[in-house]
């Protein structure tokens, strides 16, 4: 699977998805308590195993009313009451988003109603699902979990969030799950083996990407509002540019973590980083009339880290009363500020009026063909070679790094590998140098570029 893997903690209320979550991530980060809807949103982490990366979602219960006096009575936390139907939909947003859903039962207290409606649930979904029989603290209980296979979703592990017991296995059929996945995507021919370009359009809220998403495809596809944070999902839209297929990602607008209001709208900024993880280009729209934010920064630093390519378009230009040098000393502006996305191309548009709208998928789809470009590999050493003869590495201590060998070892986004006699000498000031020795050679216009270094006689990556 290209991106990682999303695993989805899914249960009723008061089952331990939260201290499972806790062991999972190495850290309480999710709040546990005995009273039932503590954990009203998502919480999002990673965790590692056996050397692999996985995503890992916490959701608050499914929680079914059951009267007094009937099966399972189960009374709602009282401060929880009036946000079930939320905590609902979050869950079952968590369930769409996920790659595998891990679904948590009390084994002390067996099948439960509640346990019965989650099941029927994630039956629908389709997407692999693994039961927990948490709380499973002794032989018998242990026993006593196989009554879960009743419900007939998935395979089931007794484990104890708490103490950890069964918890290795239960990941090791993680691990099983998405290697089947990953298998039957390999042989699926329709599976993204297309290789279209994706552009995820991405912004702080209101700077405009629903209308710039209407005004690419020429019609009213999207809502658009002047309230901010009217799209919370993100929305794909395919689209034929010059006979060939692009697939259009709005997404709903990143705030800063502390603005983020409760329930679904904290959510939207995860879905914005999955469509990022989705898209080959990502168009950073910026707000012409605001200016540059803090939250913009942040924002570029997200694509940066995820290794997209990108364009900045700089939206609402037509609204901007303009001098002279009013383009070019906002172009500086950006440069500036946005130094560790210095290969990005910047354009200026507005979706209102449709001024140089022409230039965006234009501009995309050159970013994108760069990030597949491939340096023939005598090119690249005779590059290499030039470079290290210009500018020496210097000295650390009695050694000096030495350059043997250079390969681009991929695409999507470009990768080369450095064969040297020791990667510790590769500072990062040399390191920036041979980048930019690249660059000065082959664009590779907005698109990020990884060096890695090895050991000639060494395999690993570092």
């Amino acid at each position: 699977m290209a991106h990682r893997p999303l695993v989805a903690l899914v249960g009723r209320p008061n089952v331990g998805k939260s201290t499972l979550f806790n062991r999972l991530v190495g850290e309480r980060r999710a709040v546990t308590d005995e009273i039932p809807g503590t954990t009203r949103d998502r919480l999002f982490g990673e965790f590692e195993w056996h050397g692999r990366m996985f995503a890992v979602v916490d959701t608050g219960g499914i929680e079914v009313y059951q009267p007094k006096g009937t099966r399972d009575e189960s009374p709602l936390s009282e401060g929880s009451i009036e946000f079930v139907p939320q905590i609902k939909a979050q869950a079952l947003m968590a369930v769409q988003d996920a790659d595998i859903i891990i679904m948590l039962v009390d084994a002390m207290h067996g099948i439960t109603a509640a346990d019965e409606e989650v099941a029927e649930i994630l039956r629908r979904t389709k997407k692999p699902i693994l039961i927990a029989a948490n709380k499973t603290d002794n032989i018998n209980r242990v026993n006593e979990a196989v009554e879960f296979y009743s419900l007939g979703v998935g395979e089931v592990f007794p484990v104890s969030s708490i103490h950890g017991d069964g918890v290795g296995d239960l990941l090791d059929a993680v691990v099983a799950a998405v290697d089947d996945m990953a298998d039957v995507e390999e042989l699926d021919g329709d599976a993204e083996e297309d290789h279209h370009m994706k552009v995820a359009i991405v912004g702080r809220p209101n700077v405009g990407k629903s209308s710039l998403l209407n005004r690419l495809i020429g019609e009213e596809r999207v809502i658009v509002s002047p309230v901010a944070g009217t799209t919370r999902d993100a929305i794909d839209t395919e689209i034929a540019y010059f006979g060939e297929k692009v697939t259009l990602i709005d997404t709903a607008g990143i705030r800063r973590r502390g603005k983020i209001e409760p329930g679904v709208e904290k959510f939207s900024v995860l879905r914005a980083m999955k469509a990022m993880e989705r898209a080959d280009v990502v168009l950073l729209v910026l707000d012409g009339e605001t200016g540059i934010t803090e939250q913009d920064l942040h924002i570029g630093g997200y694509v940066q880290e995820a290794y997209r390519s990108v364009v900045i378009v700089v939206n609402k230009w037509d609204a901007v009363e303009k001098e002279t040098q009013t383009t070019l000393e906002f172009e500086r502006t950006i440069r500036s500020r946005f130094d560790f996305l210095a290969y990005a191309p910047i354009i200026f548009v507005s979706a209102l009026t449709g001024q140089r709208i022409h230039l965006v998928l234009e501009t995309a789809k050159r970013v994108w063909e760069a990030r597949h470009f491939r340096i023939p590999t005598s090119a690249l050493n005779e590059l290499v070679r030039t470079a290290y003869q210009s500018h020496t590495p210097p000295v650390r201590g009695t050694k000096r790094l030495k350059l043997y060998y250079a390969t681009q070892v991929r695409v999507d986004p470009p990768l080369i590998l450095f064969h040297v006699n020791d990667p510790s000498l590769a500072h990062f000031t040399y390191r920036r140098f041979l980048e930019n020795q690249i660059r000065a050679q082959y664009a590779f216009e907005g698109t990020p570029i990884r060096l890695s270094f090895r050991p000639r006689d060494g395999m690993q990556e570092e």
